[in-house]
């Protein structure tokens, strides 16, 4: 793709970044088969190649976005489906998150819209105002059925009462205990093999604290020293893709500070993270503080160390205590793990060496609709999303269904009887710990 930026713009490193990722795309529309948007709005603009197009637009003329534009970048899930399927390697990622913060910075949401961002920025990045949000979402549990459901011929942007049911259809009717605070150390059973670090979370924390202590309590049983570490944050992918950068980018340069030091402190293997949304932006620091001269090299030491559970429960022996062949298993691959960080057949493999008899599920590709904040902000094409997920899922009929991100993983189960749990839930019970809450 030709661009025409100025030389002036070109010494602004996002824009240095931008045209490169630009002048890969070859216009040749292999992305528009396998975007979940483009699939079921079938509007070019709806597309990555669309998107691309609008982007360049907006960048190369240093101009405030019209309505228009930020309507098909908001309808952008962020699943990089595309960046799987491009033959050109086009990093759509780096270019449409530039894209968010021009919008963010430029344009000027309507009132209602950007209140509704900012209660979100604030809530979910935080499982203490999180907890208190879920409590409230219970008083307002008995207006849901008077707010509107969604619709396939609704306008351009949903309406506030429509994003509001989908909050409360999403908050769930109670919370469990919270989890172990930062600092807490949960030292290996037998001979130590290794130390890592584990990502704390936020609505995770908050929603499935059993998540982590299934990983807790596999990676000791295996030898390996568990930490989670006092003052990290939040991973900031939540407002990274609201486009709020500055907000990110602080929470990237604590949670570099608080890693780095327990790393120099007492050693680190392994950064792990059991939410592969969280995964991907972690992994993606060096880059995101590659001109922070201060943070720059202690970013890219942190994204080298960041992997999801899986990865590095596949670099160790695994111990089976009992063998779960009767179990069929529906593993729903997370976008940000198989797009995002290109883990694949990781999850699997290692289900099935436990002897879950593990079944692919048809359109695997597609995004189930959570995308962080995105069924709260586009419920209805998020709605739309999760069904066709959830009857692609049915046709496998499976005794569970088995994911690596908590967004997935209420958003599956808002929307089907069978029993949602992580990928490290199945394979914790399979070495020894509890069997997870299955029918």
């Amino acid at each position: 793709m030709k661009t025409e930026f100025s030389l002036a713009q070109l010494a602004d490193p996002d824009i240095a970044v931008a045209d490169k990722i630009l002048r890969a795309c070859v216009h040749c529309g292999f992305c528009t088969a396998t975007c979940p948007t483009y699939v079921l709005l079938g509007d070019e603009l709806d597309s990555p190649r669309g998107r691309i197009y609008l982007i360049k637009q907006m960048l190369e003329k240093d101009q405030a976005p019209t309505a228009d534009v930020v309507k098909h970048i908001d309808r952008c899930l962020s699943c990089l489906s595309c960046m799987t399927t491009c033959p050109s390697g086009v990093h759509y990622m780096h270019l449409v998150d530039q894209a968010r913060v021009r919008i963010e910075k430029t344009y000027r949401r309507p009132l209602a819209d950007r209140l509704l961002r900012a209660v979100l920025a604030a809530v979910l990045p935080s499982p203490k105002a999180f907890r208190l949000a879920t409590r409230l979402a219970r008083l307002g549990r008995p207006v849901t059925a008077l707010l509107p459901k969604p619709s396939a011929s609704s306008g351009p942007t949903p309406s506030l009462l429509r994003r509001v049911r989908a909050m409360l259809d999403l908050a769930p009717a109670e919370l469990p205990p919270p989890s172990p605070s930062g600092g807490a150390v949960f030292p290996a059973q037998g001979e130590r093999r290794g130390r890592v670090a584990l990502l704390q979370g936020c609505a995770q924390q908050a929603l499935a604290p059993r998540i982590n202590q299934a990983a807790i309590n596999m990676l000791t049983r295996h030898g390996v020293e568990v930490v989670l570490v006092r003052d990290e944050q939040c991973c900031g992918a939540l407002t990274h893709h609201m486009g709020r950068d500055e907000d990110a980018l602080a929470r990237a340069r604590a949670n570099v500070r608080a890693w780095t030091a327990e790393r120099d402190r007492g050693g680190l293997d392994a950064i792990l993270v059991t939410t592969s949304g969280c995964g991907t932006v972690i992994k993606d620091y060096g880059h995101m503080l590659r001109e922070d001269p201060q943070y720059a090299a202690a970013a890219a030491s942190v994204s080298a160390l960041a992997k999801d559970i899986t990865e590095y429960l596949g670099a160790i022996e695994l111990r089976s205590a009992a063998p779960k062949a009767e179990i069929v298993v529906a593993y729903h691959s997370a976008c940000s793990l198989q797009h995002g960080q290109k883990i694949t057949a990781l999850p699997k493999e290692l289900l099935s060496k436990m002897g879950f008899v593990v079944k692919d599920v048809p359109e695997s590709h597609l995004c189930c609709g959570s995308a962080g904040t995105y069924n709260i902000l586009q419920p209805d094409i998020a709605v739309r999303l999760r069904d066709r997920k959830v009857a692609n899922i049915a046709t496998v009929k499976p005794d569970v269904i088995a994911a690596g991100n908590i967004g997935c993983m209420m958003q599956i189960a808002s929307g089907t009887s069978v029993p949602v749990v992580h990928t490290i839930e199945l394979l914790d019970w399979a070495t020894g710990g509890p069997r997870p809450g299955l029918n």
